[in-house]
């Protein structure tokens, strides 16, 4: 009964969890050479921007409040560092980008009294670090010190020269302390992550790719939860068991990124399917068979498990007459006692904001860390670059008056989720449309990036304040670009879509007859694959009687 309880624990974590993505790319597994790594932040009825934390030196003694990231409940006051960096976002200006998702794992293990959330947890190192083995260092300390009150976590921690994936969790109520575990991706490899614990065993003579706290497996074996040999402790295993849903609705994730570069991903079909108890297990990095660009990592965080056994994009009712390749939460249901599921992709209409982060070790670190923005779900929006100097926001990042409750034309988060909300019902009809647009917008930005970039380098050599300001500015015009596009966009989809019918363009205009008025629209009517379930459905219910 002991063990029913808890893995009933763990599904409930795991389904009520903030549930986001995180893919990361080594700089010999990259286009270009450089480190890149994602992340969507995925809750429903967040609102969030484009954060920024200045650069400054505090005076001794100078303490910082600690406000929980998801909440905004002040949790306490930690001592200030004597110097802090620059954070646009989720990178710094050393080129340092951490980003999380929280899996939960033991639920006895979360301490509500710790002093530090996770997501001020990554802030906090984004601010005192200038690489990821530093970031590392200070973030467990940080939790080592005053504790620790959230679940467990998976954060991907990066700079320009290396990718670390580290897992964290308090030690219970009251205990204010941590166990953790990093490990370094290769060079080579890609990796990901996606709400459910992702490290297992790891190698701890391996001091220079492993970094684990003393007592991680003390710890269990203190607890009763391990009791084998050091080197068969497998960290996901006694602290994060994978489940049907931490290997359908989470690490199925992953699967899709990795299926869409390394060959023979169909032998952890049976793991990620989640019918198989005893299937084998993902492992944490795989070899790509070609070498991924931003672009490719931006169209993974677009998945929608396309071409694969969970594939969303079929004409079943669920994605109602036009394929939508969403599906509303719960992501659990149940019909006549039976309980059933919807698939979780990377790509989720909860998306608050999505990034892919550019580290390039051979730029000057103004230029070489960009951080691809979105504001809503990442196939949804034009990524716009910012960059890792940046210490103004674009206005449609960091809306004055808007919030989750109030809208604004002005801001991109609310933009972008009107498009959006219009799209996603009738997705096969105005996708393209969508599509079109967002594309057009990346390209431009892909061809302009060379150009901009070698005239901030040149800069740097003289003038790096003014490299950042040309930086800066270009970051912000592009972002205020975008906004303006996609409420085009909106406008555009509405005039042309109004009521389920199509209006005609010529030469990109809406026609009209010789009179004036708007030509006749068309009329789609249902897509051929839906008319066929519907009368498989139905039977002759809606069969037009012959002879009348």
């Amino acid at each position: 009964m002991k063990k029913q309880i808890t893995l009933a624990l763990l599904l409930l974590a795991a389904v009520a969890a903030p549930a986001c993505t995180n893919f990361i790319v080594g700089k010999k597994a990259s286009a270009d050479g450089s480190v890149i790594c994602s992340y969507n932040a995925d809750d429903y009825g967040m609102f969030i921007g484009l954060c920024h934390y200045p650069a400054a030196h505090h005076a001794k003694g100078a303490m910082r409040d600690i406000v929980n990231w998801d909440t905004h409940r002040f949790i306490g006051r930690i001592p200030e560092a004597a110097e802090t960096y620059n954070v646009i976002g989720n990178i710094n200006e050393y080129q340092v980008s951490i980003g999380e998702t929280t899996y939960g794992g033991r639920e006895e293990m979360v301490d509500p009294q710790g002093g530090i959330d996770y997501g001020s947890l990554i802030y906090l190192g984004l601010q005192r670090s200038k690489t990821a083995r530093e970031a590392i260092r200070v973030m467990t300390t940080l939790a080592e010190t005053h504790g620790y009150c959230s679940e467990g976590e998976t954060f991907t921690i990066c700079d320009p020269n290396e990718a670390w994936v580290m897992e964290m969790m308090g030690k219970g109520p009251g205990s204010k302390g941590v166990v953790w575990v990093a490990q370094r991706i290769p060079d080579n490899a890609i990796c990901g992550h996606a709400n459910q614990s992702r490290i297992g065993k790891f190698d701890m003579r391996d001091k220079e790719n492993v970094i684990y706290s003393r007592d991680v497996v003390k710890f269990a074996r203190q607890k009763g939860w391990f009791t084998g040999k050091d080197a068969d402790f497998s960290w996901k295993a006694v602290y994060a068991r994978p489940d049907f849903s931490g290997r359908r609705i989470c690490d199925a994730r992953v699967w899709a990124f990795f299926n869409r570069f390394a060959k023979g991903m169909d032998r952890y079909l049976p793991w990620v399917l989640g019918k198989d108890a005893t299937a084998e297990d993902m492992p944490l990095w795989v070899v790509p068979d070609r070498k991924l660009s931003v672009h490719d990592v931006e169209t993974a965080m677009r998945d929608h498990y396309e071409g694969t056994p969970m594939a969303m994009d079929s004409a079943d009712m669920g994605g109602g007459v036009w394929q939508m390749p969403y599906r509303p939460t719960p992501l659990f249901f149940n019909v006549d006692g039976k309980k059933y599921f919807n698939e979780r992709p990377t790509s989720t209409q909860q998306t608050a904001f999505s990034y892919v982060a550019q580290l390039r070790s051979w730029l000057p670190r103004q230029v070489g860390g960009v951080l691809w923005f979105g504001n809503d779900d990442g196939n949804m929006v034009a990524y716009t670059p910012v960059y890792c100097g940046n210490t103004v926001q674009p206005e449609c990042y960091n809306t004055p008056g808007a919030d989750a409750l109030t809208f604004s034309m002005d801001n991109a988060y609310w933009v972008c989720n009107w498009v959006s909300n219009m799209v996603y019902p009738r997705y096969s009809l105005l996708f393209p449309s969508l599509e079109a647009v967002r594309d057009s917008l990346e390209q431009s930005y892909f061809a302009q990036q060379p150009e901009v970039e070698q005239r901030a380098a040149a800069l740097c050599a003289t003038d790096e304040a003014a490299a950042v300001k040309l930086l800066n500015a270009y970051s912000n015009e592009k972002a205020q670009q975008m906004l303006a596009r996609w409420k085009q966009l909106g406008t555009y989809l509405i005039v042309k879509f109004n009521d389920m019918a199509v209006k005609p363009e010529t030469g990109g205009a809406f026609e009209r007859t010789p009179e004036g008025l708007g030509a006749a629209v068309k009329r789609p009517g249902y897509p051929e694959a839906f008319r066929k379930k519907l009368v498989e459905q139905t039977g002759d219910r809606y069969r037009c009687p012959e002879g009348f």
